[in-house]
């Protein structure tokens, strides 16, 4: 799952959202100089990613790609999910999308000082060009997937993984729909952070 997925399983403080986004960018950082709530966070973000990495459907889901880009399409697919979790929010949960995403964006900004340097980039990027906002667009998942491939340090084929992922659509949709009820789930089971409590800011 990408960034926003991971938001959406956190709990609403500042501390969890933090920790389940820092999970994708800990190089150079000492796990045991976070505070504890971080530290939470991160650990609800590997079960997140450990889930969905090993659950056969998504599996599955890899072999669609053509061969040169299957070595991305893992990559592929956690940012096609955040887009179908978008595109379907209302199937899933209550609360207004609009606002959910308002207030992550607060989240992440109340959190700069927590963050590592490239972490802070990434996210003040995120907030300033609303790429959630933009999600919903199937396009401009195209083109994030080919500007995350351009950064690549390696030569690859990866470009134009929309095409694959249009080829596919329909067989792609249908197994996020019937994953991320598991995922939910197996988080709420898992109880890895504690619920926040009522007018909780920061963890």
């Amino acid at each position: 799952m990408n960034y926003f997925a991971h938001l959406v399983l956190a709990q609403p403080t500042v501390t969890s959202k933090v920790g389940n986004l820092m999970g994708d960018f800990m190089r150079g950082i000492r796990e045991e100089a976070l505070s504890e709530p971080v530290r939470a966070g991160l650990r609800n973000h590997r079960l997140v990613d450990r889930f969905t990495d090993h659950h056969p459907r998504v599996r599955a889901s890899r072999r669609l790609f053509s061969p040169q880009r299957r070595r991305f399409a893992g990559v592929a697919l956690d940012v096609l999910f955040d887009h179908f979790l978008i595109r379907h929010w209302s199937r899933f949960h209550d609360e207004e999308l609009a606002q959910v995403i308002r207030a992550d964006y607060r989240h992440l900004q109340y959190g700069q000082p927590l963050m590592p340097g490239p972490m802070r980039e990434t996210t003040r990027r995120l907030v300033s060009n609303d790429w959630f906002g933009h999600y919903a667009d199937l396009d401009t998942v195209g083109v994030a997937l080919d500007r995350i491939a351009g950064r690549l340090r390696f030569a690859n084929a990866f470009a134009g993984s929309i095409e694959d992922i249009r080829a596919h659509h329909g067989a792609l949709e249908d197994t996020f729909l019937s994953f991320y009820p598991e995922l939910r789930a197996h988080v709420a089971g898992a109880a890895l952070e504690r619920p926040a409590q009522p007018g909780t800011r920061a963890g």
